[in-house]
C-alpha cells in the first residue's frame, strides 16, 4: 500500500509537468490522465451509489481510447506509436497495453497488480525526464525486467485463480447482485456494451423455470461427461465457469445447481498481463471485446520477452505455483464454458509495426504450450477431469435475436435418445469398413481419404464415439481419431470462422494425416494469408495432424442457421455439428487415451491415439500440440460421405448433403423448413 500511494501521488504530478520532450511527453500526459481515472475506480468505494448513467459514462471514459472510432489515434494502435514515437513506438504500445490492463485491477482492488503497472509507468517517464533519451535498447530492458521480476508472481496468481473457490470477486458479484439492476454489469470492470445490458434484459424476461431448465442443461451436461467417461465426480470440488457478461441469471442458477453436486464455482477474469496471455483468445470471464483489431493488434506482444531464458522462468513459475496449490488443483473437475455468437465476424488487418514472432520464437511459444500442458496435467489429472461447452447468441445477431436465441434453447435440448438410436446406425456401419472418402460438390473441392483404425474384436470395439450432450452441447456427431497413415487428400470450405477469427476459401492439404500445404483468401498476397493461417490455425507447428475425423448429424441446427441467415456467425461448437468436420491438432481424447471410453452400447472406443500422440509414450514432448481447431463442410457443400471396406466397395451415408443410409433418413425431416 505504501508504495501504491506513492505511485500514484507522483502520476498526478505528471500532467503538470513540462519535462519530457516533445512527441513523448504526449503519451505520457495522455497515460497519466488515463491512470488517474483507473485510481479513482481503485479508490473509491464498491457500494457507492451510482446512476446507470454515470457508470456507464465511466465505462466509456476507461476504454473509449481503443474504441474503433477513436483507434487511429490511440498509442494502443501500433501503426500510430510508431508514426509519433519512432523506434521506440512498439515499445510504448506494449507499454500501453499492459497499462490498459490495470482497469480490471482497479475494479478487483488488487493492489500489488496495479502498482507494479504504475511503477513501470514511472521508471518509463523518469527514462525519458533525462536530458538525453534512453536507447530503444534501454527502454527494451526496462520493459524485460518488469516482465522478468514479476513473472513468478503473475503466474502464480493467475494458478490460484484458477483453482481456489476463495478467489471470489465475480462469484460475489453474480450471488449478492439484484440482476434486475443493471449497474451490476458495470462492477466487473469489463467493457459493456448495449449487447451486454440486453442480454441481461432478455435473461431477466425469462421465467425462473426457464433460467433454470437452460442451467440444469449446462450442468447436467458437465455431470454427464464424468459419467460417460466414467470419472468419479465425487471427487472433484471446483468447477471453472466461463462466461459473457450479461448472462448472470443463468450462471447464478448454475452455481447453485453445481452446489448441489458437491461443487464450488470458480470464476476468474480473462487473462490481462502479457506474462499470462495467449495469443488474442480471452480464457476467464469477459465483457464484449471493445475492439476486436486491438486485441489482434497485441496478440504476439510476448515477442518482446520470448527466449528461452523466459520460457525456462514461466515453467519454473507454474511448477512451484502448482506444487503450492497442488491441493486444490486435485480437486478441480475442469472447466464449464458458455460460448456466445453473433458478433459481425472478424477478418483482422495485419501490421508490420506490432510486435511478432521470429522463426525461432515460434518454435519456443509450440515449447512453451507443450511443456505447460505438462505441467497442467500432472496437477489436473486428465483421465480424471472433463468438461462441457455450450452457446447461446447475443444481440448483435440481428433484430431476430430472441427467436434465435429461443431456437437455440430448442436445439441445445432436442431428443438425445433419438439421435443416439440414428448415430449408432451410422457407427455400426462405418465399423464394418476400413476407410470413409469425403467429397465437396459445385465449387468445393473437397477430397479427402480417412483411414479407420482396425477392430480386433468387432463384437465389443468401435471406432466412432456416439456423442450426445454432454460435454459437447448440442448434441449431434460421431467422431473418430484417424489412422494418420493412409489419411490425405484437400479439405475446402468457403467461408468458416474459427477462434473468433473468419477464414475465406481455406483450404488446406493433408499427407499422411498431416497438413502438408495450406491458403485462404482473406488478403492480397499468398504470403499474408498463409502467415494468417500459420498464426491461428497451426499455431507455428510445422506440420499438423488431422486429429478428429466427425459427421455431423444436427440438422435443425442447420436448418436454424438457413432460416435465420447466420450460418457465418455459428461457433464451431454448433456447426461441428451441422456437416462432417475434421479437428486439426490434438486428438479429443489428449491426455487421458489410456483410460476406457464406451459407447452407449458398451462397447469400447478404441480409436484414442493416433500416430503423434502414441509417441507420449517414449517422450511427452513430441505427442501433443496443445491445440485443436474443427473444420466443417456445411451439408450445402457437401457432395458426398461414403464408408469404404476392405474390398473398396463404398457404402453411402450421405449424397448430396442429405443422409442416405437406411434408418438414418429422419434426419432429413428438418430440410422440409428450408
Amino acid at each position: 500500500m505504501e508504495r501504491y500511494k506513492l505511485a500514484k501521488e507522483r502520476i498526478v504530478q505528471i500532467p503538470e509537468e513540462n519535462i519530457v520532450k516533445m512527441p513523448y511527453q504526449d503519451f505520457f500526459i495522455k497515460e497519466a490522465e488515463f491512470l488517474q481515472k483507473v485510481i479513482s475506480v481503485m479508490d473509491e468505494n464498491q457500494e457507492q451509489d451510482k446512476t446507470l448513467g454515470e457508470l456507464q459514462a465511466q465505462n466509456y471514459e476507461l476504454y473509449q481510447d481503443v474504441l474503433p472510432q477513436n483507434y487511429e489515434k490511440s498509442y494502443g494502435n501500433p501503426v500510430y506509436a510508431q508514426k509519433m514515437l519512432g523506434e521506440y513506438g512498439r515499445a510504448f504500445t506494449f507499454l500501453y497495453t499492459e497499462l490498459h490492463g490495470t482497469i480490471g485491477y482497479a475494479f478487483e482492488k488488487k493492489v500489488w497488480d496495479i502498482t507494479v503497472g504504475l511503477e513501470l509507468f514511472l521508471e518509463m517517464y523518469s527514462a525519458f525526464s533525462e536530458e538525453e533519451l534512453p536507447a530503444e535498447k534501454q527502454v527494451r530492458e526496462i520493459l524485460l525486467s518488469y516482465v522478468n521480476d514479476y513473472c513468478q508472481d503473475m503466474v502464480e496468481t493467475r494458478i490460484r485463480e484458477g483453482v481456489d473457490p476463495e478467489e471470489d470477486f465475480a462469484v460475489n458479484i453474480i450471488m449478492k447482485s439484484d440482476l434486475n439492476d443493471l449497474r451490476y454489469l458495470y462492477r466487473f470492470g469489463e467493457y459493456i456494451s448495449e449487447s451486454q445490458l440486453e442480454t441481461a434484459r432478455f435473461l431477466n424476461s425469462m421465467s425462473q423455470e426457464e433460467i433454470d431448465s437452460m442451467a440444469g442443461t449446462y450442468t447436467e451436461g458437465y455431470r454427464m461427461g464424468f459419467v460417460t467417461g466414467r470419472k468419479d465426480i465425487r471427487k472433484k470440488k471446483t468447477v471453472n465457469i466461463r462466461y459473457e457478461l450479461g448472462f448472470e441469471r443463468m450462471v447464478k442458477a448454475a452455481i447453485l445447481q453445481f452446489e448441489e453436486m458437491g461443487l464450488k464455482a470458480v470464476i476468474y477474469r480473462h487473462a490481462l498481463h502479457a506474462v499470462n496471455k495467449r495469443s488474442q483468445n480471452r480464457v476467464g470471464f469477459t465483457g464484449a471485446v471493445a475492439n476486436p483489431q486491438f486485441d489482434y493488434d497485441h496478440r504476439q506482444d510476448s515477442a518482446l520477452f520470448m527466449d528461452s531464458d523466459f520460457v525456462k522462468r514461466k515453467l519454473r513459475a507454474m511448477q512451484t505455483s502448482y506444487d503450492e496449490y497442488a491441493d486444490l488443483a486435485e480437486v478441480h473437475g475442469g472447466p464449464a464454458v458458455i460460448e456466445t455468437f453473433g458478433e459481425k465476424p472478424f477478418s483482422p488487418v495485419n501490421k508490420e509495426e506490432c510486435w511478432t514472432f521470429s522463426e525461432a520464437q515460434q518454435k519456443l511459444q509450440v515449447e512453451l504450450d507443450n511443456e505447460s500442458g505438462q505441467i497442467v496435467n500432472r496437477y489436473i489429472k486428465g483421465e480424471e477431469r472433463s468438461f462441457t461447452i455450450i452457446a447461446y447468441p447475443i444481440p448483435e445477431i440481428g433484430e431476430n435475436f430472441q427467436d434465435i436465441f429461443r431456437e437455440i434453447v430448442k436445439i441445445n435440448t432436442l431428443d438425445y435418445k433419438k439421435y443416439q438410436k440414428i448415430q449408432q446406425i451410422i457407427i455400426d456401419t462405418l465399423d464394418t469398413c476400413e476407410w470413409v472418402e469425403i467429397k465437396g460438390k459445385g465449387d468445393n473441392e473437397t477430397d479427402l481419404l480417412i483411414h479407420l483404425h482396425t477392430l480386433t474384436d468387432p463384437q465389443k470395439q468401435t471406432n466412432f464415439e456416439n456423442c450426445v450432450a454432454d460435454v459437447n452441447i448440442p448434441l449431434g456427431e460421431v467422431f473418430t481419431s484417424p489412422v494418420l497413415a493412409g489419411t490425405g487428400g484437400i479439405l475446402h470450405v468457403s467461408k468458416v470462422y474459427l477462434n473468433g477469427l473468419q477464414f475465406c476459401d481455406l483450404k488446406l492439404v493433408f499427407d499422411c494425416g498431416q497438413v502438408i500445404d495450406y491458403t485462404c483468401s482473406n488478403f492480397d498476397t499468398e504470403e499474408e494469408n498463409r502467415k494468417y493461417i500459420e498464426d491461428n490455425i497451426l499455431f507455428h507447428h510445422p506440420r499438423l495432424a488431422m486429429g478428429e475425423f466427425a459427421i455431423g448429424t444436427n440438422t435443425t441446427a442447420y436448418v436454424a442457421a438457413q432460416k435465420y441467415d447466420i450460418a457465418d456467425k455459428l461457433p464451431i461448437l454448433i456447426a461441428e455439428k451441422m456437416g462432417p468436420h475434421f479437428a486439426v491438432g490434438d486428438t479429443c481424447y489428449s491426455w487421458a487415451e489410456d483410460t476406457p471410453v464406451y459407447n452407449p452400447d458398451g462397447k469400447e472406443i478404441i480409436a484414442r491415439d493416433n500416430e503423434i500422440s502414441e509417441m507420449r509414450k517414449d517422450d511427452v514432448s513430441l505427442a501433443y500440440y496443445g491445440c485443436h481447431t474443427d473444420i466443417t463442410i456445411p451439408y450445402d457443400e457437401l457432395g458426398s460421405i461414403c464408408a469404404v471396406d476392405d474390398d473398396g466397395d463404398m457404402i453411402p451415408v450421405i449424397e448430396d448433403g442429405r443422409f442416405v443410409l437406411p434408418g438414418t433418413e429422419a434426419l432429413n425431416e428438418a430440410f422440409g423448413e428450408l
